[in-house]
């Protein structure tokens, strides 16, 4: 993902929220490891977060649980509330201050809330 500043999203309160561990962060690039999954981040010298975005989709097995630590860490950027969608998934939506967005979801299942 683009970043001004993969050093800077490697330390802000949505990884501290996340628990993920940093395997590396320089300023040119950077990735952090939550479990099974890592997060590559790459230093874009003239990103523009109004002309240059970029997306993921995480899919967690508890995107109430994830959502719920993402909030009361009140991590940066721009946080949307849980949402069912027509294609079975609750998710939830994160902007980061660079402009970047990352989708988050689960299925929905019999015993979803």
């Amino acid at each position: 993902m683009p970043l001004s500043s993969p050093y800077r999203s490697a330390s802000s309160s949505l990884c501290e929220a996340t628990a993920y561990e940093e395997a590396a962060a320089d300023p040119i690039y950077g990735f952090l490891a939550w479990g099974s999954v890592s997060l590559h981040l790459a230093r874009v010298p003239d990103l523009d977060p109004a002309r240059s975005v970029a997306a993921c989709y995480l899919y967690v097995d508890n995107v109430d649980a994830l959502h719920a630590s993402w909030q009361a860490a009140e991590v940066d950027g721009r946080l949307t509330a849980i949402t069912a969608t027509p294609y079975g998934l609750r998710e939830f939506a994160h902007i980061d201050p660079d402009g970047n967005l990352l989708r988050v979801g689960a299925p929905i299942t019999p015993n979803t809330p």
